[in-house]
């Protein structure tokens, strides 16, 4: 086995030689500028202290399809369609799966999928594991989607993002549904960035833009604005049938337990009774665009939570999301490879918990 670990530390050493190497970090008593957690549900109390009592077994005990389907999980997911305007829906243990599963197990052989070139690697990993043609077109550019969808064979495949994760920004829906209808193209849209901050109860950008029968399938996910776990697919039930038959994310892996089915659901009914945190972080997300607008650094600013300043190099975005956290902000540095060499960058996520002051101090931080 000499080898084997002989490969492993060389590959090591290579991402420590570029200042790329990852490792786990726990920062404590930081302003929170780097979570998912955009609307503080993550620590809320009512989501998380479980005060139902349905038997004495709160494991999953194992699969959906053997012994981990639950009453709770169908009503759960009955009601999950109706908030997010879907004919039907299923629990998936997390969004990463949710891709993984419909991805390697919609697109037959002989298709074509075709996915903005920014997509998340969940998607580009469910593809690799589908039996499809793949093409990635120029992101968000409609005639860059039109031309692949030209070179294309069989049943065509458009995957997107309504929020990108890395810029943040917006995917072009409405045009994309037209192309969609255009070519007969099935589009599948991940709301993972979107779900809690966008729509009227934070569905997501598919129903605000009013388009959720025109989306072959959606995903929402739990893990970020609902400070929960767990993702959902959302369509028709002839595909909720065919994901619990066919897609091998579902079948072969252990149902999410009880705790986390009430979770999901207790996050949904809070952000119901507490819709104004919605607004409050849009009024921060306005007010951060406003103040860093006379930047000197290149930056990318949106109308979701994610913010983006541009440092190129590893060492140099490490060495400020270093000094950053220092003084006491919480942020993180995405390096390459994750993002192109060149565009590494300061990701500033904004959450309705945060306030103007803290704004000031961490951009004083930066040096903004």
């Amino acid at each position: 086995m000499k080898s084997h670990f002989k490969n492993i530390e060389q590959k090591l050493s290579n991402r420590k030689s570029e200042n790329a190497l990852r490792e786990l970090k726990f920062n404590e008593n930081l302003v929170d500028f780097c979570s998912n957690d955009y609307l503080g549900l993550a620590t809320e109390s009512k989501v998380h202290i479980l005060d139902e009592v349905v038997n004495e077994t709160f494991g999953a005990t194992g699969s959906r399809l053997i012994s981990g389907n639950h009453k709770v999980t169908e009503e759960v997911e009955a009601f999950l369609a109706a908030y997010y305007k879907a004919e039907s829906a299923l629990i998936f243990n997390s969004g990463y799966n949710a891709n993984i599963g419909l991805f390697s197990c919609l697109p037959q052989r002989g298709d074509t999928i075709i996915y903005d070139e920014l997509i998340h690697a969940s998607i580009r990993d469910g593809i690799r594991l589908s039996n499809s043609n793949s093409f990635s077109f120029k992101h968000n550019d409609i005639n860059a989607l039109e031309e692949k969808i030209n070179k294309a064979k069989g049943n065509v495949w458009i995957a997107v993002e309504s929020i990108y994760s890395m810029d943040g920004d917006e995917a072009p829906l409405k045009e994309i549904v037209e192309v969609c209808k255009k070519y007969d193209a099935a589009l599948t849209v991940d709301e993972a960035h979107a779900c809690g901050v966008f729509g009227d109860k934070g569905e997501g950008l598919v129903v605000e833009y009013g388009l959720e029968n025109e989306v072959f399938a959606r995903v929402a996910t739990f893990g970020k604005a609902l400070g929960s776990h767990g993702a959902i697919v959302l369509g028709n039930k002839l595909l909720r049938d065919y994901l619990i038959n066919y897609s091998r994310a579902f079948i072969y892996t252990t149902a999410l337990p009880l705790p986390s089915i009430f979770a999901i659901k207790k996050a949904h009914t809070f952000l119901k009774g507490n819709i104004e945190r919605i607004q409050v972080l849009k009024d921060l997300i306005s007010y951060f665009k406003f103040k860093i607008q006379n930047s000197k650094f290149k930056i990318v600013v949106s109308d979701s939570s994610i913010q983006c300043i541009v440092i190129p190099g590893n060492d140099a975005v490490k060495a400020l999301a270093e000094k950053v956290q220092n003084n006491g902000f919480d942020v993180r540095p995405i390096l390459s490879p994750t993002v192109p060499k060149g565009e590494e960058r300061l990701r500033i996520c904004i959450h309705a918990f945060n306030t103007k002051a803290q704004i000031d101090g961490l951009f004083k931080a930066i040096g903004i």
